[in-house]
Formats: structure tokens, sequence, C-alpha cells
């Protein structure tokens, strides 16, 4: 959600929680000339995640899963919106595969620099320009 709140289907249901997913990957999904759907998308989700298909009950680990939870939001969102739906090869070639490699690429170069002694610190805050 945009408040930070992460939702995750598992056999315990739809679970929200604000933290414990620090070391998980971001994707954006919403262009930023979509002011009007980021605007409701806390919305849209909470209500998704109350639908039937989401009890616990119905978690299967392989074809009924978080994955599952996560791609059908993003499929209700594009049909709302008049556009086609994905598939799963589809969402995981667009969206999970470039980002995971970056991540990939990140945690190397991290770890490189690590074991050759050098430090990563972060960058001084640029002065404020009024």
């Amino acid at each position: 959600s945009l408040s930070g709140v992460v939702y995750n289907y598992s056999a315990e249901g739809v679970e929200r929680a604000e933290a414990g997913w620090e070391q998980c990957i971001s994707i954006p999904l919403v262009q930023p000339d979509m002011l009007g759907l980021l605007q409701c998308w806390d919305q849209l989700l909470e209500e998704f995640s109350a639908g039937e298909a989401w009890l616990p009950h119905r978690y299967e680990e392989q074809e009924h899963n978080c994955y599952t939870f996560a791609l059908a939001f993003v499929n209700s969102v594009l049909s709302a919106q008049g556009k086609r739906e994905m598939s799963k090869s589809e969402f995981t070639e667009k969206f999970v595969i470039p980002q995971t490699k970056k991540a990939s690429r990140y945690i190397t170069l991290h770890q490189e620099l690590a074991a050759h002694e050098f430090y990563i610190v972060p960058l001084p805050e640029p002065p404020n320009q009024c």
C-alpha cells in the first residue's frame, strides 16, 4: 500500500504488516502520470483483499498463493481501467525479473565492496535551496 503496509496472502489469509518486510524488493506498478489511481490504491487493495478468494482455507502453496494474490490484484486494476490483463509469465518477465536482476547486481556489488574492506556510508544531505 502507499502507506507502507504490506499485504500478504498465506495459509493464515490476508495479513497486513507495517514491519518485517524491510529486506523485500519493491516493484513500482503505477506510472507517475496515474495520480488518480495512486490516490485510491489503498482502498482498492483493501476491498480486493476482502474477497472470498483470499480466505485462509483457499490458500494452496503451488497454485493459489501470495504471487497469485499480487497478480490477481494487478489484473483487477487493469481490468477496471479497460486494459488487457497479464498472464503469470508476462507479469514475471515485465516486472519481477528486471527488479530481481537489479537487486542481484546490487547485492553482489555490496558483497564485493565489503569483502575488500571498503566502507559504504550515506551521502551527505544536499543543502536546502529555497
